[in-house]
């Protein structure tokens, strides 16, 4: 008995991932439903989350940002994309805006050295890089952004004068 509490314990960082594939992140209620789950604290879930950086506690934004920093990009100027990205967009590595649209995080190597200085949105590269490029790819998505936001909202208000409805 005591051999299949430890298979299913051994399970524990599969179902973390798991769950943060499909999610993004690992919830408190994640947290909570996995601890239950595997019959064990929630703040031993918890110290498994912590201890490995591949776990993240934050949701990611609708375009997660990776920022290599490998050799190349690093010497050619990862530190200095970093920077940008952070004052373009008020955040720094790890974190999502207040928005949730944009976040952000450092990564060993997106094997683009060729490429270099890399960023990858949403799996899409951008590469060689300089501020300017940097700055107008993030000017596109916020404008693209903005467009849907207000395409959404003529829609909604022609909808609603459509059907006598209010916003």
């Amino acid at each position: 008995m005591e051999q299949t509490a430890a298979v299913e314990r051994s399970d524990l960082i599969k179902t973390l991932q798991k769950e943060q594939e499909t999610e993004g992140y690992i919830s408190d209620e994640a947290i909570e439903r996995i601890a239950t789950e595997f019959d064990v604290p929630p703040v031993e879930v918890e110290g498994v989350v912590s201890f490995y950086t591949q776990f993240k506690r934050i949701p990611p934004g609708k375009y997660h940002i990776m920022v290599c920093d490998g050799t190349a990009c690093h010497i050619i100027g990862a530190p200095l994309i970093l920077t940008w990205l952070a004052d373009a967009l008020g955040i720094r590595d790890g974190e999502t805006d207040e928005n949730g649209l944009f976040s952000m995080e450092s990564v060993a190597c997106l094997g683009c050295c060729s490429l270099a200085p890399v960023i990858s949105i949403n799996g899409k590269v951008y590469g060689k890089l300089d501020r300017k490029k940097l700055l107008k790819t993030i000017r596109e998505y916020k404008k693209a952004e903005d467009s849907n936001g207000r395409s959404n909202q003529t829609q909604s208000k022609s909808t609603a004068e459509n059907t006598g409805a209010a916003e």
